[in-house]
């Protein structure tokens, strides 16, 4: 195992990355308006025209002088006579409107000279009686009301959506001058990746960070290059980067941890200074920050020496994800000239205790939801190896290098990941189940939003104590062999949900529970409980009505893989399927979906909670009927479920 470089604090890592890179515009390139949306301008844009630029009419009516008008009312309204002409749209008036005369005009008609305004054909009456007086400049835009010639509109920095490029059409502008647009070369790296579609074999994982990286560089503004995947070997990765570094940035993703076969840092200082090699955050402690020569920047500030950014990024996608918008996002947006982006933020607390590592700052995916006392902030748990993490998530928490653990309760500042942070019709915290994700998706199609965060039963009830979601999906079943509804609380309502069988999931031949190794499940979850009464282990289950998951007692027989615990009916699947176990317990509809041999063990009640104080929300009313919808039921049975009811 070789060693990092000297591991430094972030903040001292993008002082260094961003001296070395010395990050500014790379020159300037004219392009046609078709061709400007989404580019940065490069200058400010002052308007060579009124706009409009005539008089022009707001409505369908008369031209006509305001004075002539004074006094008008329905009792005596006011006699005008008509002009021999009408003005229509790109008509240039003939007539003076003179005292006492009107001129028909349309929406969008020029103001003939003499008139300051115009009367609505609503408030006329025919014989051209005027029936309410008018002010100068009464349903009239001057010229250059809303533009003014030598107004500047837009200014240099200016990332052009389709408002500004209507602007600059408004102003007749055909062609623009924007920044050029870095280019940046994006590859992964490993024997273990492979591309989507490709054919998959236990031991490798489809590239994720590729896609990821290259759409990331496009939602800023720069052009990605995209060279593939590289295998772990020295000299196709350095003559991978060779070619990479005709562009003016690069990055790489895997192999920038310690192990012998990590050559990514390797290949990167041949050809690059190492800026630094680990920064004390979590995730993206192995970052690898460098610079290349770069040339000369030309125009404003030629002659400054400065970088060529050369990034290795961790391989782990919610890690590569986290430093990419740390560290290179922003020297990427200054080399396209755009401002820095301003990161939003939500004052909200967190329900749970959470740990942290002491010595490297940590970032803290959360999703945000509504409580009772404001946004809660949920921790998503799913590690630095999650695909789905970043993407599922509303923003996160920064823990300080020295800072060990947040308190439940504890008040936090969420970063938002996007400045369109909506809140969801329907929350739904608890047991997860594919019959949970059907039903979801046909809420969706009814327009109603949802979000779900998998907790387990156990987690569902307490959140759905403190008011935090509008469902809480649960499966608990007591000493009597009651479903569910011995664990409410005061506060709390039942909507019968369907039954779902559990049972013993195995490869092959059925295994002996207590000799061959298991995968099993969470603390806290319902199917955990099913397990330790299997085993013949004390519960794991919470007191009827607690609320509160009580500790496992010592005793029983705990074979091998007892500790190893799953988070879903289809990771415990997976682990057998694969072969890193010989059983564990899932649901019938799961065990099908992997082709594994099924031993029932009981049938069950799938259940969900509702807070009273949110059963009136349309979204839970809207689930409640689509629960007893025949498309629900058919749906659900079709998966292996029984009816609701």
């Amino acid at each position: 195992m070789t060693e990092f470089l000297t591991v430094i604090d972030a903040h001292e890592a993008h002082r260094r990355f961003r001296e070395a890179v010395k990050p500014a515009p790379l020159g300037v390139r004219t392009v046609g308006l078709a061709d400007a949306l989404g580019r940065v301008l490069a200058i400010d844009v002052a308007s060579p025209v009124d706009v409009p630029g005539f008089d022009r009419s707001n409505v369908d009516g008369y031209a006509v002088r305001a004075e002539d008008t004074f006094g008008a009312e329905e009792a005596s309204p006011r006699k005008l006579s008509v002009n021999a002409e009408e003005i229509a749209t790109g008509v240039h008036p003939r007539i003076e409107v003179r005292p006492g005369t009107a001129t028909r005009i349309a929406t969008g008609g020029m103001i003939p000279r003499g008139a300051d305004a115009v009367v609505m054909v609503e408030q006329t009456q025919p014989g051209l009686l005027v029936m309410k007086p008018l002010t100068p400049g009464a349903n009239v835009s001057f010229a250059g009301s809303d533009i003014a010639r030598g107004e500047i509109v837009l200014r240099s920095g200016t990332r052009l959506s389709a408002r500004e490029t209507g602007t600059l059409a408004a102003l007749g502008v055909t062609a623009i001058d924007v920044f050029r647009r870095p280019r940046v070369a994006i590859f992964s790296t490993g024997n273990e990746i492979v591309a989507p579609g490709a054919t998959m074999r236990p031991g490798l994982v489809y590239d994720s960070n590729l896609r990821i990286l290259c759409d990331s560089v496009r939602e800023l503004g720069c052009e990605p290059v995209d060279l593939g995947i590289v295998p772990d070997e020295l000299g196709v990765l350095s003559e991978t980067l060779k070619r990479a570094l005709d562009c003016d940035a690069v990055l790489l993703s895997g192999g920038t941890s310690k192990g012998e076969g990590d050559l990514s840092v390797v290949a990167v200082r041949q050809a690059a200074s190492v800026v630094c090699h680990g920064v004390a955050l979590k995730p993206g402690k192995p970052l690898c920050l460098a610079v290349a020569r770069a040339p000369a920047l030309s125009g404003a500030g030629g002659g400054v020496e400065r970088g060529k950014p050369v990034v290795v990024l961790p391989g782990f996608p919610t890690s590569a994800v986290f430093t990419f918008h740390e560290f290179v996002a922003p020297v990427l947006l200054a080399m396209a000239g755009a401002p820095p982006e301003s990161a939003a933020t939500v004052r909200a607390r967190v329900p749970m205790r959470i740990n942290t590592e002491k010595g490297r700052a940590e970032f803290v995916l959360v999703s945000l939801l509504d409580g009772p006392e404001g946004p809660a902030a949920y921790p998503m748990g799913k590690g630095s190896g999650s695909v789905t993490a970043f993407a599922k998530a509303d923003g996160f928490v920064t823990l300080g290098r020295q800072q060990e653990f947040l308190e439940a309760g504890e008040a936090v500042d969420v970063r938002l990941l996007g400045r369109d942070v909506r809140a969801a019709d329907l929350v739904v915290i608890g047991s997860h189940c594919v019959g949970l994700d059907f039903l979801l998706s046909l809420l969706r199609r009814e327009g109603f939003t949802s979000k779900a965060l998998v907790v387990g039963s156990q987690g569902g009830l307490l959140a759905a104590g403190r008011g935090e979601c509008d469902l809480a999906g649960v499966h608990l079943c007591d000493e009597k062999g009651v479903y569910n509804t011995p664990f409410l609380k005061p506060g709390m309502a039942l909507v019968r949900g369907y039954g779902r069988m559990q049972g013993v999931v195995f490869l092959g031949r059925e295994p002996d529970v207590k000799a061959a190794r298991m995968v099993n499940r969470n603390r806290g979850s319902g199917t955990r409980v099913l397990i330790d009464g299997l085993l013949g282990l004390p519960s794991v289950a919470a007191q009827p009505g607690s609320g509160d998951v009580a500790s496992a007692k010592e005793g029983g027989a705990r074979p091998p893989g007892y500790h190893f615990e799953a988070k879903s009916h289809n990771a415990v699947a997976a682990a057998v399927a694969q072969g890193r176990a010989d059983w564990g317990v899932a649901i019938r509809t799961v065990a099908e979906m992997y082709g594994l041999g099924f031993r029932a063990l009981r049938e069950e009640r799938y259940d969900f909670v509702v807070p009273e104080a949110r059963r009136a929300r349309p979204a839970v009313q809207a689930f409640e009927r689509l629960l007893a919808s025949d498309a629900a039921k058919k749906g659900l049975a079709a998966l292996g479920f029984t009816a609701t009811g």
